[in-house]
């Protein structure tokens, strides 16, 4: 199968969404099939295209929400190159952007498209609106969201309940959904492909000891994440005196005012900002950890927790539909509604070594559904379904326009 993966984000870029989308380019390759990714140079303004990857990048221009780029909705440069390709499916990761031009080739060349939802709109609203106008803004978000992803697909997916839930109860979308967890490759976070010597030099690099008790969240450092939450609560468990140190691995526009409140609440020596990583590198800092957490509600799936029970983690998780797959609340982690909860959470596993050794086991039990592998084989389901609804339409427009010629001809020959 020949497949085109349209997104507004990809390399150099970090995130949840491209993590997802080299995963899935990665695991469908290895199976046999071709993958193209029509993706913002976010680099330039130039169009660039890497014919051993290939990767075809279009000019885009900064939007100011990190480092996303907003291209032409018809960048006629790259038709042609598309166009060659000869696609069986189109995979649109964005709904704006490149993911308009991918419904555009999509009716041009009547390529199927399969859409994947990964964001949830609403709630970074603020971002544009700086507080004004918001109820208009969601009505608008939830507007475009319908249309892009209900009128213009074959095929929507989404990564767990919350998502669908959205579409169907509150965005009433009348199509197939279909829920498929964005997998990634688990075996590249087992504890047996690192060596001390490596894990090690950023024991070093950050100063942590072995005797430390670490907890961990990488994330975007942004207000959506509640990471302000995590430290405040780190300040009740240092109170405790517990040899606990927070680390924070990312980047993001909260970083500052971050930083300050760790500052005000002196807890300089027990709260660790890494700064941004590249991605080849995070995968290390899940193996200095004891415990991985979050308190973000904004998230469709959260690939960092999958990542972190990948790595045999436990995790103490908000109490979300985000991370109900992912984490089985006294089985792998806890999932917490309160700040109380949250820090007996941390308490309990950092005071019996038994309990963390068997939520540790669990994680790494539990990752296995998450297998690049097996992700890959439920979207290429979907991707057939899409091809075979949309040779239907085909065959129906074909049918009324024959029709038409029919009955066209009979009234020229009266």
């Amino acid at each position: 199968m020949r497949i085109g993966i349209f997104t507004d984000t990809y390399l150099p870029y970090v995130s949840g969404v491209v993590t997802s989308e080299l995963v899935l380019k990665r695991a469908l390759e290895k199976m046999g099939h071709t993958v193209y990714v029509v993706t913002a140079n976010l680099e330039s303004f130039h169009y660039d295209y890497d014919e051993k990857e290939r990767v075809l990048k279009v000019p885009g221009i900064p939007i100011g929400i990190y480092d996303a780029r907003l291209t032409g909705i018809y960048p006629i440069q790259a038709i042609k190159t598309i166009k060659s390709w000869n696609l069986d499916v189109i995979h649109s990761q964005s709904e704006f952007g490149v993911g308009t031009f991918s419904r555009i080739i999509s009716k041009q060349f009547n390529i199927p498209v399969v859409h994947t939802y990964h964001t949830m709109y609403e709630d970074y609203i603020y971002y544009i609106t700086k507080g004004y106008f918001e109820k208009t803004g969601k009505k608008i978000v939830k507007y475009l969201t319908k249309f892009y992803c209900d009128k213009t697909v074959q095929e929507l997916i989404v990564p767990t309940k919350k998502a669908y839930e959205l579409f169907k109860d509150k965005y009433k979308v009348d199509r197939n959904i279909h829920i498929i967890p964005t997998g990634i490759e688990v075996e590249d976070f087992y504890n047996e492909n690192f060596s001390k010597t490596d894990l090690l030099k950023y024991r070093k690099k950050l100063g942590i000891s072995k005797n430390d008790f670490i907890i961990l969240t990488v994330s975007r450092v942004a207000k959506e994440k509640s990471i302000d939450k995590l430290i405040l609560n780190h300040r009740k468990l240092i109170d405790k005196k517990l040899n606990i140190k927070f680390v924070i691995v990312g980047d993001g526009p909260d970083m500052e005012e971050l930083q300050k409140l760790v500052k005000k609440e002196k807890l300089e020596k027990y709260v660790i900002f890494v700064g941004k990583v590249p991605l080849k590198e995070v995968k290390y800092y899940y193996q200095l950890a004891n415990v991985f957490v979050t308190a973000s509600i904004t998230e469709t799936q959260g690939l960092t927790v999958v990542e972190a029970i990948s790595s045999s983690l436990p995790v103490v998780a908000i109490n979300d539909d985000s991370f109900r797959t992912s984490v089985i609340d006294g089985l792998n982690g806890y999932l917490f509604n309160t700040d109380e909860e949250y820090v007996q959470s941390i308490e309990k596993i950092y005071k019996d070594k038994k309990l963390c050794a068997r939520l540790s086991k669990q994680s790494r039990i539990n990752s296995v559904t998450f297998s690049s592998k097996y992700f890959a084989q439920r979207v290429l389901e979907v991707y057939k379904l899409a091809i075979n609804a949309n040779k239907k339409d085909s065959n129906i427009i074909h049918k009324i326009k024959n029709a038409i010629k029919r009955v066209g001809d009979k009234i020229c020959q009266k």
